[in-house]
């Protein structure tokens, strides 16, 4: 039932991937300061003015953006600031209204550690795609049959590469329109994602692993079709239930929490889909080519 309309599928897929594509190409992705070094300031009012007179009274600062946060709270950031244009800007802010002390924060990053930040974080995504390889290519080194072991490995990669890939244009779109940005934690949120997604593959894979061995049948499809429908269920629940909590963090988390469990909430739900209805079907469409 499923193996059957794997072209959908993958239709669907491509379809996903290469608007993410174009959308990273003609949007570029919104870094945050983190990796691109800079002053970031968050505040709140007892009673939030208007976001165009906070716009008037601020100094020049060269560019900035102002960003809404709740009913009452602003973000500000800036290039790099000094302590004493920070104080200034504080006065002038307080001028429009009374602040909640406890909500002010200020945070400032030179370009020397954003760039630093940016490089680590690509050595991170790095080794973690080439462990995970390894890891299934190991764990399935006694699969020789009807496909190689690291054939497991290179699908349940395109299917990360999908997982995150599309969570990745959706953000260049919130970028471009409403000033979302990449922080580290997004990327951390990406990072988790990895992992839940090649659990998911991971295990419909090994599902796969146990027909192979004890099902009379030498009939490849066969046994990808019965560990799908033995492991649909079991996927669904657990993404699900993870999703609920998700949402919850989403809904009322406060403004620092939304976008990385959005992030989150993307990547999961990508990533049971994937694993379910690309990653697995993968692997017969390699086993229909190979044996052509």
């Amino acid at each position: 039932m499923f193996l059957k309309k794997r072209k959908t599928f993958y239709f669907i897929s491509i379809v996903l991937s290469l608007a993410s594509i174009l959308s990273i190409l003609f949007y570029g992705l919104n870094l945050g300061i983190d990796f691109t070094g800079g002053s970031i300031m968050e505040f709140e009012y007892s009673k939030a003015p208007l976001v165009e007179e906070v716009k008037n009274v601020l100094p020049e600062i060269g560019e900035y953006t102002l960003q809404k946060k709740g009913d009452n709270g602003f973000i500000l950031r800036t290039g790099e600031i000094t302590e004493q244009t920070h104080q200034d800007i504080v006065v002038v802010l307080k001028s429009l209204g009374e602040f909640i002390e406890e909500t002010e924060s200020f945070q400032n990053i030179g370009p020397v550690i954003g760039r630093e930040l940016k490089s680590k974080t690509k050595i991170v995504i790095i080794l973690s795609l080439l462990c995970i390889l390894l890891y299934i290519a190991i764990s399935f080194r006694k699969i020789s049959r009807p496909v190689k072991s690291y054939i497991y490995g290179i699908t349940s990669l395109i299917a990360l590469f999908h997982d995150v890939l599309i969570p990745l244009g959706v953000f260049s779109v919130l970028g471009k329109y409403y000033g979302v940005e990449l922080t580290i934690p997004i990327i951390t949120a990406f990072l988790t994602v990895f992992g839940y997604s090649i659990n998911d593959s991971v295990v419909v894979f090994d599902r796969v692993r146990e027909n192979l061995l004890k099902l009379k049948t030498n009939d490849f499809n066969e046994a990808v079709e019965i560990s799908l429908k033995q492991s649909i269920r079991r996927s669904l629940n657990t993404s699900f239930t993870t999703l609920i909590a998700l949402l919850s963090i989403f809904l009322f988390g406060g403004e620092t929490l939304k976008f990385f469990s959005f992030a989150l909430i993307l990547g999961i739900g990508l990533g049971t889909y994937s694993s379910l209805f690309l990653a697995t079907p993968l692997l017969v469409s390699y086993y229909k080519l190979r044996n052509k």
